[in-house]
């Protein structure tokens, strides 16, 4: 009974928040985003499930079933779910292995694949890990969507230059195998492949309302039709989509046995990361800019919810678009109703105009995909990681190459082990800088600027970051380089405010210091202590009665209290007077 009355239950009726104050304007907004984007999808659809090795209807599948259900379980107004480049590229880098992409085998792993991402995108929603995306960081994303560019480009050299070779693998064994066949280019699907990639950047330049993929496409198929008219389809052997279904998503269902299970389980956990990554980045992106927030935990639901009825409806993993969340937006969306009419719209469209699949050449396709994958290479984003941090620019290099010369998926786990190995590097080395009362400074202010006079008995010293396990030795080293170099200066004074989290190890350390420094004749005190601090010191038995008087919550009562155990004849005899209890020592 507990838990059930302690469960969210809006967590499964999260439209019921906005659609009760849906009004007519945004009903109408609505339906002219969705005619945008329900066009804009058509030809990604088809391009995209070319991408993943799936048959090109199913493509179109994924932008129905899957699109409604994340707009009704997710939390975003305007995010748009359905195939998306990514995770085409890892559905294919993930099964290509396993089955012949496009065969009944290939299609039944595909949604076995996309049932267990949606599990365990729901699973992690129920179990409020929505923070989790965070450990993907930008430059794993901007790299790993960087190598999945170059490898749809690779990957479609084939259908560009229409020649027959092997374009599984990474991308040395692509560049090899189309070197091998590089004297059976076709002139013809050259042509028609060039012709739609130069007509689809003119109208990004020139015509950017237009929808570009469409115009390429149209315009491609129209030069392959003029060129079988003129010379024969023998004679130009421009392949062909083939004609698509017009029909609904038909039902399906994943075969969910215990090796399908064991071999997808590593792809569907790395899909399912990047998948909800994208998606929430996206949503994020574009709350921003609407003026909201979405609640990730939602947003996993929603993902989850949508992958696990997409793969008994016939579709492939989904997730955000990055491009049609962006045209949702800009052509004036108000809710998540753009969404579901635009997967309304789409049905229809596929009924019409399926049959006429057959007049589009995969050489045009290819031309289209040429075209998104340089779109998806954030150039200003790779030029300001590489000019700002070396960190950063390392997580960025392997991510990239992971996906260009290893699996896929593995780039993600690469790019997120790197960034964790090189975070917890930071953190293990804190920041440990010497202070002094600086006399230029209104009140004697401290400093850390080189050179300031110094106390002979007394040091300063200000730790910036975590006292853990991690970085115990970093501390515990320095302290002991102190000790040697610095015999005289018996007493430490440690500004502790800039110390974020204390473990026990950590606070050990500051014991030990404490008690060499009295074995020593002197002492080690600590000021401005946060509750934190004070807490874990405490709670690790690191505070003796003594230890406890150690403590002050300002640097002047600390001065003040501190100066009574200077030796008073080292004090007679030094000319710094570098506090005001100096003063009076003549």
């Amino acid at each position: 009974m507990n838990t059930a009355r302690s469960f969210n239950w809006s967590l499964l009726t999260p439209f019921m928040t906005w659609l009760p104050q849906v009004g007519r304007q945004d009903i109408k907004a609505d339906l002219v985003a969705a005619l945008t984007g329900a066009i804009v999808v058509l030809p990604q659809g088809v391009a995209f499930a070319t991408i993943a090795g799936m048959p090109p209807e199913y493509g179109l599948y994924a932008g129905m079933i899957p699109a409604i259900i994340a707009a009704l379980f997710g939390s975003s107004r305007h995010l748009v779910s359905g195939p998306t480049t990514a995770a085409s590229v890892v559905l294919f880098s993930s099964l290509s292995l396993l089955a012949i992409p496009g065969t009944p085998e290939y299609v039944t792993l595909a949604l076995t694949l996309t049932f267990m991402v949606g599990v365990l995108e729901l699973a992690l929603g129920f179990a409020r890990m929505g923070a989790l995306v965070n450990f993907i960081s930008h430059s794993v994303v901007v790299g790993f969507t960087a190598g999945a560019a170059v490898l749809i480009a690779a990957k479609q050299l084939k259908h560009f230059f229409g020649v027959e070779m092997d374009s599984s693998g990474h991308l040395h064994d692509i560049l090899i195998s189309f070197g091998q066949h590089v004297l059976e280019i076709n002139p013809s699907a050259t042509l028609v492949a060039a012709a739609t990639l130069a007509l689809g950047i003119a109208c990004k330049l020139w015509l950017p309302r237009v929808p570009y993929m469409i115009v390429a496409m149209l315009g491609g198929s129209l030069l392959a039709v003029g060129l079988d008219a003129v010379f024969g389809a023998e004679a130009t052997g421009i392949a062909t989509v083939g004609a698509l279904p017009a029909a609904l998503p038909p039902l399906s269902a994943p075969s969910l046995t215990f090796d399908h299970i064991r071999h997808l389980a590593p792809s569907a956990l790395a899909v399912t990361l990047f998948a909800l990554t994208e998606a929430v980045s996206i949503g994020r992106a574009l709350g921003a800019r609407g003026g909201y927030r979405i609640d990730g935990n939602q947003e996993f639901i929603g993902q989850g919810l949508s992958n696990i009825a997409g793969s008994f409806f016939s579709g492939y993993v989904a997730t955000g678009s990055f491009n049609r969340s962006g045209v949702n937006y800009e052509a004036g969306a108000r809710t998540p109703l753009a969404s579901i009419f635009a997967a309304f719209m789409l049905m229809a469209i596929v009924l019409l105009v399926a049959p006429y699949a057959s007049y589009l050449p995969k050489a045009a396709m290819a031309g289209i995909l040429f075209l998104v994958a340089w779109g998806l290479i954030d150039r200003a984003e790779i030029k300001h990681i590489l000019h700002s941090s070396k960190r950063e620019t390392s997580v960025l290099a392997v991510t990239f190459f992971s996906a260009i010369f290893l699996e896929l998926e593995f780039a993600i786990f690469a790019g997120v082990l790197l960034s964790l190995v090189l975070y917890l590097e930071r953190t293990s080395k804190p920041k440990i800088h010497t202070i002094a009362p600086n006399p230029h400074l209104p009140n004697q202010a401290f400093s850390s600027e080189p050179g300031l006079p110094e106390c002979p008995q007394l040091r300063f010293m200000r730790i910036d970051g975590s006292v853990f396990f991690g970085s115990a030795p970093h501390v515990e080293q320095y302290f002991d380089r102190l000790r040697a170099e610095h015999p005289e200066q018996k007493h430490v004074a440690l500004f502790s405010n800039g110390i974020n989290f204390v473990d026990l190890q950590g606070g050990l350390v500051l014991s030990r210091e404490m008690q060499r420094r009295r074995a020593d004749g002197g002492d080690m005190y600590l000021i401005n202590v946060k509750q934190g601090l004070w807490e874990a010191l405490e709670g690790c038995g690191c505070l003796d009665e003594r230890g406890s008087r150690n403590i002050f919550q300002s640097k002047t009562a600390a001065v003040r209290a501190i100066y009574q155990k200077l030796d008073k004849s080292i004090c007679a005899t030094c000319d710094k007077r570098i506090f005001w209890e100096c003063k009076g020592n003549k």
